[in-house]
């Protein structure tokens, strides 16, 4: 296995890893654990890059003709509310640790573009309760904060879909809706609060996830909006008890997994870590980061278990 194999099983083991980015959702307290490097690159072990091998046919003519001013002037508009608990930027104030700390990740994701494709990111962890929808949410409000950049959040946890409620919107009709052919890609994106930042929600219920997630029609929705936005983040499900995470995977330039300190056991790191080890894995979020490891203060409990 790679080093950031090593780092992220020491990390599940000591609750402070090297080589990972630290968040404690309260405050995002993302402690940067690593030896000594440059700003930029300190924090998030890094792959080398794997080229891409994947041809997708692509459907140019359908591609030029989704352009952001049209998906602007016809996706659905809607009202926010923005859980508070689960957004570190809400009512927040300068100099506050929690925005920063995703700022600081963002960073991080900013370098890796600057020497590789880097579009689309997928977030995941191991099993369920880590934190993977409040890492991905507040990632994406972190990179809507520049006006310039255009973000699409997607919720592609067909089994819990859980970013609708983060951002207090309706979770219908998404990407589970397109993927049957019941909506086009303008009635599944939404825009709320920001005029940079779009979601696309779960959808409703359906009985073969893994097969949509699958099917041609997802690979087409990533082909098609790409050009309209410069980053796409996917909420994925937990990659232990089901393989959606995997196969969308192949869908995407790179992965973050979450890891819950002090709960996540090695062994599921281990198995994570495999899962994606000719993926593009660029590293980790430490997620629940006791305070004491990194400034002395007093621990901050995880706000939400809800993902």
């Amino acid at each position: 296995m790679s080093r950031i194999h090593e780092a992220l099983k020491k990390a599940a083991e000591e609750r402070a890893a090297r080589l990972t980015f630290d968040v404690d959702p309260r405050e995002g307290d993302g402690e940067v654990r690593s030896e000594p490097e440059s700003p930029l690159t300190q924090g998030i072990d890094l792959l080398p890059p794997v080229p891409s091998t994947r041809t997708e046919a692509v459907d140019s003519s359908t591609i030029a003709s989704f352009s952001f001013e049209e998906l602007n002037k016809r996706c659905a508009r809607k009202e926010w509310r923005l859980d508070p608990l689960n957004s570190v930027f809400l009512n927040s104030k300068p100099g506050e640790e929690g925005p920063e700390r995703f700022r600081t990740l963002r960073l991080r994701l900013y370098k890796i573009a600057t020497t590789r494709k880097l579009k689309r990111v997928l977030i995941t962890s191991g099993v369920a309760s880590e934190g993977k929808t409040f890492v991905a949410s507040n990632l994406a409000q972190s990179i809507a904060q520049q006006p310039e950049l255009r973000v699409l959040l997607i919720d592609a946890d067909l089994r819990s879909s859980q970013l609708h409620v983060v951002f207090g919107t309706q979770g219908r009709p998404g990407l589970s809706d397109y993927l049957r052919g019941d909506a086009d890609e303008y009635a599944v994106i939404q825009k709320g609060m920001s005029k940079n930042l779009f979601l696309i929600p779960g959808g409703n219920l359906v009985s073969n996830p893994s097969e949509l997630l699958l099917s041609e029609r997802m690979k087409h929705l990533l082909n098609v909006v790409s050009p309209a936005f410069d980053w796409i983040i996917l909420d994925a499900p937990p990659t232990l008890p089901v393989h959606d995470a995997s196969i969308l995977a192949d869908l995407v330039d790179g992965v973050l997994f979450v890891i819950r300190a002090g709960s996540t056991h090695a062994e599921i790191v281990e198995r994570t870590a495999s899962e994606f080890q000719d993926k593009n894995l660029l590293g980790a979020v430490l997620n629940q980061v006791e305070k004491s490891d990194s400034y002395g203060a007093e621990y901050q409990n995880y706000h939400s278990d809800r993902d």
